[in-house]
Parts: structure tokens; sequence; C-alpha cells
């Protein structure tokens, strides 16, 4: 019934400032995923959270690093943590290290969700395991904004795989995979860290696609589904 209780339930009361930044938002043009990734703006995106927990669990921080024509831009990055009614547990404070007052002393929620859809605008997202990310943030903005985005996903946890069938089976994560292209995490489960060192891995990756004739980022987004798809079947 929860889908009922959203219908039912009262929007929330937005001001002007923020309604005309959503329309603004929303009147932004769809991005042309037919382009080639090369030369295409992407904007790589980690959330830290309360828990792993998509329909419990709270949005604390996003953190996300912009991708331009192959090169990350370190101008433009993004990071805020969101005021939270309540600290999460001890054991989640040690995961992100965001601790108890900097949650409860966070930006409101709904400023934040704005500032964040103005500095993606409708530009593709990327994200390690990105079905978590979107998840949290359309939550997130549904219970803030009144409204669910759907945003355009490249997931690199599934990307990777594509590129390199003989690592599918053995599920390796993030951590290998940086490793694996000596990329170093200033900080690791920082929402801002995090990106940065995704975005690296996401450089990596699209030279290899580019070799493999993956041009699009239409593409991308293909063949991480495709391998998704494949290893949900038991391929």
């Amino acid at each position: 019934m929860s889908w009922l209780k959203r219908l039912l339930g009262r929007r929330p009361d937005l001001s002007p400032a923020v309604r005309g930044a959503l329309d603004a938002w929303h009147a932004l043009p769809a991005p042309d995923l037919r382009a080639a990734h090369s030369v295409s703006s992407l904007v790589v995106v980690d959330v830290e959270s309360s828990g792993l927990d998509v329909f419990a669990d709270r949005l604390i921080a996003i953190g996300a690093v912009r991708v331009e024509r192959g090169c990350i831009d370190l101008s433009s990055s993004f990071y805020q943590v969101l005021r939270q009614p309540e600290s999460s547990a001890k054991d989640n404070i040690l995961v992100h290290g965001i601790t108890g007052t900097e949650q409860r002393e966070g930006l409101d929620p709904v400023e934040v969700l704005v500032a964040f859809a103005e500095f993606v605008g409708k530009t593709p997202l990327v994200g390690w395991n990105s079905t978590f990310d979107d998840i949290m943030i359309r939550r997130a903005t549904e219970e803030h904004l009144g409204e669910r985005w759907k945003l355009d996903w490249l997931d690199l946890a599934w990307l990777a795989p594509a590129l390199h069938p003989e690592t599918a089976k053995k599920r390796i994560g993030l951590d290998a995979y940086l490793a694996k292209h000596g990329i170093e995490v200033l900080s690791r489960h920082h929402a801002l860290a995090d990106a940065l060192a995704t975005a690296q891995l996401l450089l990596v990756l699209q030279r290899e696609a580019s070799d493999r004739g993956l041009r699009s980022v239409a593409e991308l987004i293909e063949a991480a589904a495709s391998a998704r798809v494949a290893r949900e079947q038991g391929y």
C-alpha cells in the first residue's frame, strides 16, 4: 500500500524559487546518448547512506565529479551532506566517517537536491553499482521534492566485466579494479573521493571500450546492461 500512501500523501510545500529551479531542470533537453563518449559530458556520482537497505535507509551525502571530453574536470565537483533528523548508527558512521554532528547539521535536503540537479543538469550519470545510488537519490527526491527523477546511468560494475569477460564470474569489486589500474582513493567511502576514483576508472574503461568499437554513451550503457542480464541469467 506504500504506492497508495505516496499517491494520497501531501506533496512537499516548496518555495517558488525551488519550484522554478525544478521547472528549469525539467525543461532542459535530454542528453544525446548516441554521441561519442570520448567527447561527451558525464557526471560520476557516489552516495553515502545510513545503511544498505534501499527501502528503509536514508541518503546522507552526495559526491560527484564531472568528466568532459575524456578528462576529469577538477574544477567542477559537488559534495554535500543532507541534514538528518537523527544520526545513523555508530557502525555506519565508522564506514563513511560522517559524524553524528555533521549529519544533524547538514544542509537542508531540498537545498542539496536542487543544487545537485543544477550541477548535473540532464548529463548522463556514472557510478559503481549505480542501482543503489539511483534508488537512494530517487527516494530522497520523492520525499523532499515530491518527484522521483528518471536519470540515465552507466554502471561501471557491469561495464568492467563486459570489457573483461574473464572477470565476469569472479564478481571482482571496485577496490580490485582500482588496484589493477593503480588508482588510489584519497578516502574510501567518502562520496567525493570515491566519485573521483571511479571517474579515473571510467577513463580507463572508456579507452578500452573505444578499442573494442564501443563509441557512444548509449553503447556503453547497453554493454553494461547486457552484462548484467547475462549474469542474472547465469551465463
